[in-house]
């Protein structure tokens, strides 16, 4: 089936409707024509450096492409180098500005970047890391409120595109087969590069399709379509990781104006809600509790209204029931949208409005049976697999064994399996259990450890909970749950009283840490490395008496960040 590119959609949008608002940051309005012309001048320094697209790939696990790594906060410039990237066919990738530098250097040795877009204040790590790998062959710097000189041999980001040429690439196509690389989080091992050929991206995860799924291929039907389009999308969460990528790239293909919070280092709900009155936004992506709770808490203490949203996009994250009905009573007239995918899948299930419950599947969803080999009925009481057909990436960067067990051939069709247990109810609905990876058998019994979350959040005082195991004499693994709480939070006998109308007796935590430290990563997902260290550092047994660990306030939760599960 033909397919459209991003770079050349977003050039036909920006000769459609030139003079309107593309990006909005900090008080500063690009329209489209100045994006697509910042974006051309980019391309072009790409290209003069050599980068591009060289031959062709023979297996799902390579790439043809030169790669540009895009090390950078949230704001224009980040989608001006990942549009720039598919104009000189380049593939872009994101980097986790959280990773210290033994991260970063075995990121950068399974992505070999020719090419790395940063902020200047990452030129320090950026520096140190060079020592350790092949130096690219490009580096830019793009200024910030750091101050940071630029690094010997970098280009300048502003310099740079004055200097270049403002006109399209001579000689260069860009195509729906060029890849767009997307590293996974890393939170179930290390960070993999998804291989998504752009066409299929923008098909799938992006949203190009007509109200009836079907996609959209035809270019001036695309273009007609978004000339219709007044959204204006507030992306909060991180652009390194595929919600906020998704959602930024879907608004513009729509085409929509895509609108920055003032801080982009970290979450400031009074920030974020300001902004999206300010700038009348129809739709915001949040991430679970972590975002959605301190915006309730803003719009509760009153004095700003949203009338212009329509809609809250929840992933990565579960919103707890309570949370998600005040902000529902709050905002009468906000759809709140709960999607489950993956960086492998794009999104695979969805439920509305304030409910816990099963999951509606996509028409491209599937349940495969717990061996993986065929597809469960409606009704089939078996414990699956969560996995998706139609428009999905080829395979991991330089990973054949992980491609081989990821993508599969399931009765004729070829899915993508990325990990998460479910089981197809009679109805047609899909509830979900999570992920294989954070399933604890305590005991003989498998515990899937985001259902007993999702039951320890709607607990009084409790904001946050992650739930991990630990080594157990008696049991092998026990429970123990990680707490987030205000003030002292209730007492070990309260929080297990309100588990048990809830959740079996053996799936209910041995102990309770508690602690006022934030439990999510940047982008909102569960950091359960520092759960466990939390546990570890608690010690005991299992003996119920939990234990204190740490007074700070904030941590990873208060910083920004599709649900990666």
């Amino acid at each position: 089936m033909p397919q459209l590119d991003l770079a050349t959609l977003h050039e036909a949008i920006a000769a459609a409707v030139p003079d309107r608002e593309c990006v909005v940051w900090r008080g500063g309005r690009r329209t489209w024509a100045e994006v697509a012309e910042r974006t051309r001048r980019l391309a072009h320094v790409l290209h003069a450096h050599g980068l591009g697209v060289h031959g062709t790939a023979t297996r799902p696990w390579e790439s043809p492409h030169d790669h540009l790594a895009l090390y950078l906060h949230n704001g224009p410039a980040y989608l001006e180098g990942l549009l720039a990237a598919h104009k000189a066919r380049v593939a872009p990738f994101n980097v986790n500005y959280r990773y210290v530098d033994d991260e970063l250097a075995q990121l950068f040795g399974d992505a070999r970047p020719r090419a790395v877009m940063y902020h200047a204040c990452f030129a320090d790590v950026i520096a140190r890391v060079l020592e350790r790998i092949e130096r690219p062959a490009l580096l830019i710097q793009v200024p910030d409120a750091s101050g940071e000189r630029l690094l010997p041999g970098a280009l300048d980001y502003e310099t740079a595109l004055a200097e270049a040429p403002a006109g399209p690439l001579e000689g260069v196509r860009p195509d729906p087969g060029d890849l767009h690389i997307l590293y996974t989080g890393g939170t179930t091992g290390l960070p993999k590069g998804v291989l998504w050929r752009i066409g299929d991206l923008m098909t799938g995860p992006l949203g190009l399709a007509r109200r009836d799924g079907t996609p959209i291929t035809d270019l001036d039907e695309a273009v007609e379509r978004a000339t219709r389009s007044r959204d204006r999308v507030l992306v909060g969460p991180p652009l390194m990781h595929g919600g906020g990528t998704w959602t930024a790239l879907g608004a513009w293909i729509a085409g929509g104006c895509v609108v920055f919070p003032g801080r982009v280092d970290g979450l400031d709900a009074a920030d974020l809600v300001a902004t999206a009155a300010r700038e009348r936004v129809t739709r915001m992506p949040v991430v679970g509790d972590a975002f959605a709770r301190p915006i309730l808490e803003e719009l509760e203490r009153g004095g700003v209204d949203l009338p212009e949203l329509r809609t809250l996009l929840n992933s990565a994250a579960a919103i707890s029931p309570d949370v998600a009905r005040r902000l529902q009573e709050r905002l009468p007239h906000v759809r709140i949208v709960d999607v489950l995918g993956s960086s492998e899948s794009g999104f695979q299930v969805t439920r509305r409005g304030a409910s816990d419950g099963p999951f509606v599947p996509r028409p491209d969803a599937r349940v495969l049976s717990a061996d993986r080999t065929r597809r469960l009925s409606p009704g089939e009481d078996e414990l699956g697999w969560l996995a998706k057909t139609g428009a999905l990436p080829l395979g991991y960067l330089n990973d054949p064994e992980r491609t081989a067990a990821t993508f599969r051939v399931v009765e004729g069709e070829r899915v993508v399996i990325p990990g998460d247990r479910a089981r197809l109810l009679a109805d047609g609905r899909v509830e979900v259990h999570g992920r294989e990876a954070t399933t604890i058998n305590t005991g003989g019994e498998k515990v899937f450890a985001e259902e007993v979350e999702g039951v320890l959040r709607t607990l009084p005082g409790v904001r946050d909970a992650l739930v991990v195991g630990r080594p157990s004499e008696r049991w092998g693994t026990e429970i123990v749950a990680v707490l987030r709480v205000d003030g002292d939070g209730p007492d070990d006998a309260e929080l297990r009283a309100g588990c048990a109308g809830r959740l079996a007796r053996y799936k209910i935590p041995k102990a309770f840490v508690r602690t006022r430290r934030g439990l999510r990563l940047p982008n909102g997902k569960a950091d359960y490395a520092a759960a466990r260290a939390l546990v570890a550092d608690a010690g005991g047994t299992g003996d119920g008496t939990g234990g204190e660990t740490g007074d700070e306030t904030g941590g990873d939760a208060a910083r920004p960040a599709l649900r990666r599960r």
